[in-house]
């Protein structure tokens, strides 16, 4: 890990620590599955924002969608629920040559820590949208990276992490 990145995680953990107090916490967990089938109903309710076109280095992929949110009224807690759907489209003719889109989901686990969620989506065909979608609950970020390469069960490392992660949900806009 280099330096860089390693001080970006560290002020992201710090931020959310400093913003995402334990009240807080315990006060959204203690809402049961009452909250939870009303914060189900809420996200079908909750506008659209659409993200994307986003592309991979050289254009060699390309990746577009929206992403729903459930409304809430701490700007300090995490949203109950993310729903997030989209297309990834391979551009390169190679067989051997696939595009990724790539999510980096921060989400809050129970015991008050942040955990990284990833889900990845792979198309190989030139020129078809593979069509995706997915929902995490108690989120704090969604990110995404689009990357073309070579066919492989999972992105490499490079595809992970060397260039930026674009974000797409952050918990607090302060």
């Amino acid at each position: 890990m280099t330096t860089p990145r390693a001080l970006t995680a560290i002020s992201l953990a710090a931020g959310i620590l400093a913003l995402a107090p334990a009240t807080a916490h315990a006060a959204t967990t203690s809402a049961g599955s009452a909250a939870s089938a009303a914060s189900s109903a809420t996200v079908a309710q909750a506008p659209h924002a659409q993200w994307g076109t986003y592309y991979a280095p050289g254009r060699r992929a390309k990746a577009l969608g929206s992403l729903r949110a459930t409304p809430k009224d701490d700007p300090s807690a995490p949203a109950s629920l993310v729903a997030v759907t989209g297309s990834v489209t391979d551009r390169t003719v190679s067989r051997s040559t696939c595009g990724w889109a790539v999510f980096r989901v921060s989400i809050a686990a129970p015991n008050g820590k942040v955990v990284l969620k990833q889900h990845n989506y792979r198309t190989c065909s030139y020129g078809t949208p593979l069509k995706f979608a997915f929902a995490d609950k108690n989120v704090y970020e969604v990110e995404l990276k689009v990357c073309a390469e070579a066919k492989a069960s999972k992105p490499s490392l490079n595809c992970l992490y060397a260039g930026t992660w674009k974000p797409l949900y952050v918990y607090y806009e302060g």
